[in-house]
């Protein structure tokens, strides 16, 4: 997957990810017009991965999103799956953990029954909760280590191991994890420490860094790139809610394509 993910970058010269989180209460006004929630979300993705997706190089579904619709939630993310077209990644946002054997049956579901290039997992489990996803050949799992939001203060820095950071930990067994593994593993580190980039990176050199919030997290894209894109590491930066919501009328896709195109150049740039 890292072989197709590179030349993917190379081809469309891009390092954004474009997450679908399909929050009813934001969607456009023209959407909310009496129509069954299911069809409006399905209507929303689909029209967002036409507009953005010349600008981008995976998108990332967040599970939550899709399950909180109910029974007919999993029809509508395999429907918006499907539209994803081909030279563009499709990452799991599922945040599975659970031990080996509850595992294998998340990991069977999210590679195997839905289909998808990448997820994301949490470590907190320990290796044997992420061994199932990491049998997969060609798929990536992205393991949290340094996440984006607020509260990554009071466990991923706030508790150290051997004298070192939580999060510095995660990242350095994981990369010793995955180099015994059929699969490949990297990393979910938050855009806004661009310090805790760069150790992890360091420590980390050659796993690929999903990269969440930038955009209405406040994460600065030339920074992001600055601390985590070389050569052997390679980066996706994610970018929901400022793209998905850039605009609430008629011209939702069109501000949406704008707003993955202006990304686009900055991390480029």
């Amino acid at each position: 997957m890292i072989d197709r993910l590179r030349a993917i970058q190379r081809e469309k010269q891009t390092a954004l990810c474009v997450g679908l989180d399909p929050d009813p209460e934001r969607l456009p006004a023209p959407l909310r017009d009496g129509r069954l929630l299911t069809d409006a979300v399905r209507e929303f993705c689909a029209t967002i991965v036409e507009a953005t997706a010349p600008y981008a190089c995976a998108f990332k579904p967040n599970f939550a999103f899709f399950e909180a619709l109910g029974p007919a939630g999993l029809t509508v993310l395999d429907q918006v799956t499907a539209a994803i077209p081909d030279d563009c990644l499709l990452i799991g946002d599922a945040k599975r953990g659970d031990i080996g054997n509850s595992a294998r049956f998340y990991a069977r579901s999210i590679y195997e029954d839905l289909g998808f290039d990448a997820c994301t997992v949490s470590p907190y489990l320990g290796r044997d909760s992420l061994a199932p996803f990491l049998e997969y050949e060609d798929r990536c799992t992205f393991v949290l280590a340094r996440t984006s939001n607020d509260g990554a203060a009071d466990l991923q820095e706030a508790c150290t191991c051997d004298g070192t950071p939580l999060y510095r930990h995660v990242a350095r067994r994981v990369a010793e994890w995955s180099a015994d593994a059929d699969g490949t593993a990297g990393l979910v580190v938050g855009a806004t420490a661009p310090s805790a980039l760069a150790e992890l990176r360091a420590d980390a050199p050659a796993l690929p860094f999903l990269v969440p919030g930038v955009g209405a997290q406040g994460g600065d894209p030339a920074a992001v790139m600055d601390a985590a894109a070389t050569d052997e590491g390679l980066v996706l930066v994610n970018s929901s809610r400022s793209i998905l919501y850039a605009a609430e009328g008629a011209d939702y896709a069109d501000a949406a394509a704008e707003a993955a195109r202006t990304l686009r150049d900055a991390l480029n740039d």
